[in-house]
C-alpha cells in the first residue's frame, strides 16, 4: 500500500476531480453508505465512470466497470474512497477491480470503516496491482463527514441550523417568527435537511409552528431523472417530547415517513401511525437540578441506526443544550437584515455559560449571501 509510487500529475487531479463530481450525484440517496465516485482511464481517455447511488445497489467501481466493459483491462481507476474489501450487501469492489484487470488504483482517501481500513489496498497489492492514496483527500473527506465521524467515534456528525436577525433574535416577544429570513435562505435549509439522515427537534418547536420538518423536494430542483425521483427519502424526524405532549392530529404526522418520539416513559394513550416509534432514553440531572434526556445517549442511539448526518432544528433551549454539551460539530446560521429589539427571543440559551472563558469558540469556514441574508457556516473548536 505505497503512497508515493510517483508524483501525481495534472491529469491525475483532473480525473479525481471528475470522480468527486460524480460522487456528489448520490448526495441525497446513498445514506447510510458513503458517497463515492469512480473514473476508469486508459491511454489518457475515460473508458468508464460511475457513482454509488443507493445502499444495496452497485458501488461506484461496479458501475464504472460495467460501463467500461473489456476496456477496463489495463486501465487506471480513480476512486474517491478506498475500494471495499469485504462482503456486505454487495461483493468487495477490490476483487472486482482485480478480476477486471485494472493495473493501477488511485484512491483519494483510505476507508475509515474498520472492516476496510487499508485492507482494500492490501488486497490490490497482493494481486500485483499498484495503488496510491491521498489525492484530493480533503475534498473527498468533505463528501462524507458524517460517515467518517460515525466510523471513528461512534457518533453522528451534528449540524445545528439557526436563523436570526442581525441583533441575534429569533422571534418577537409575542412569538411571531414567520418569516425572518428570505425565501432563498429557506430553500437552502431544504438542502440541509435533504442531506441529513435525521432531523432533531423539540416538542415546543413542533407545537408552536405545527411544523412538519420534512424536505420539500420540489423546491430543490435536484430530481432530474426518474431514478432520483424514486430514491430520494425523507430524513427521520426525531422529536424530543419528554412530557408526552404531542398528539397524532399534528401536521408532523401527515407525512408518512419515519418519526422517532424520544420520551421519558412510553405512553399508549394515543393510536400512533405505523411509522411512529416511541423510544425511552436515560435521564440526566442538570446543574439547575432539572431532569432532561441524555443528549449524548440520543446521538449514540442514532449512530447505531446508521444515521450519520444529523441536523438540529429547534428552539433556543434545545439548541443551547446540545451546544453547551459540546455535541455540535457545525453551526449553520442565517442572519436576516432586520433588527427585532430587546424584548425579542434570543438565538440560544446556555444557562451554564457565565464567563467569557466558557464561551464556545468557532472557526468560520464559509460566509456568503443567500438571497438577502448572510449564511455563516462555522465549526466548533475542540
Amino acid at each position: 500500500m505505497k503512497n508515493k509510487m510517483r508524483e501525481f500529475s495534472a491529469k491525475d487531479y483532473h480525473f479525481m476531480q471528475r470522480a468527486i463530481t460524480l460522487a456528489k450525484q448520490g448526495y441525497f440517496t446513498t445514506s447510510p453508505n458513503p458517497r463515492v465516485g469512480c473514473v476508469l482511464v486508459k491511454n489518457g481517455e475515460i473508458v468508464g465512470e460511475g457513482f454509488h447511488q443507493k445502499a444495496g445497489e452497485g458501488h461506484a467501481e461496479v458501475n464504472a466497470l460495467a460501463m467500461a466493459g473489456k476496456n477496463a483491462q489495463g486501465a487506471t481507476a480513480y476512486v474517491t474512497l478506498e475500494p471495499c474489501s469485504h462482503y456486505g450487501l454487495t461483493p468487495p469492489c477490490a476483487k472486482g477491480l482485480i478480476l477486471a484487470g485494472i493495473k493501477h488504483v488511485i484512491a483519494a482517501m483510505v476507508d475509515p470503516n474498520p472492516k476496510v481500513a487499508g485492507n482494500g489496498l492490501k488486497m490490490l497489492a497482493q494481486a500485483g496491482i499498484s495503488s496510491q492514496h491521498g489525492l484530493l483527500r480533503e475534498a473527498a473527506e468533505a463528501l462524507n463527514v458524517g460517515f467518517i465521524k460515525q466510523m471513528t467515534t461512534g457518533l453522528p456528525y451534528v449540524r445545528c441550523k439557526l436563523a436570526a436577525s442581525l441583533d441575534g433574535k429569533t422571534a418577537m416577544k409575542n412569538g411571531e417568527s414567520k418569516w425572518i429570513t428570505s425565501p432563498q435562505a429557506r430553500q437552502d435549509v431544504q438542502r440541509l435537511r435533504a442531506q441529513s439522515c435525521a432531523i432533531i427537534s423539540g416538542a415546543d418547536s413542533i407545537l408552536t409552528d405545527d411544523a412538519k420538518m420534512t424536505v420539500r423536494w420540489s423546491e430543490l430542483g435536484v430530481l432530474k431523472n426518474s431514478y432520483q425521483k424514486e430514491n430520494v427519502r425523507q430524513p427521520i424526524r426525531v422529536i424530543i417530547d419528554t412530557k408526552n405532549r404531542l398528539t397524532p392530529n399534528l401536521a408532523l404526522f401527515n407525512e408518512h415517513s419515519p418519526i422517532i418520539l424520544i420520551r421519558r416513559t412510553i405512553e399508549n394513550i394515543h393510536q400512533w401511525p405505523h411509522f411512529v416509534k416511541q423510544v425511552s432514553l436515560p435521564i440526566v440531572n442538570t446543574s439547575a437540578n432539572e431532569q432532561h434526556i441524555d443528549l449524548h445517549a440520543l446521538l449514540q442511539y442514532l449512530a447505531k441506526l446508521n444515521l450519520n448526518d444529523v441536523l438540529i432544528e429547534s428552539g433556543a433551549q434545545l439548541a443551547g443544550a446540545f451546544i453547551e454539551r459540546d455535541l455540535v460539530d457545525e453551526l449553520v446560521l442565517y442572519q436576516a437584515p432586520k433588527l427585532m429589539g430587546a424584548d425579542s427571543k434570543s438565538l440560544v440559551n446556555m444557562a451554564n455559560i457565565e464567563s467569557l472563558s466558557q464561551a464556545k469558540e468557532l472557526n468560520i469556514i464559509d460566509l456568503r449571501m443567500i438571497g438577502e441574508d448572510i449564511r455563516i457556516i462555522a465549526k466548533f473548536l475542540a
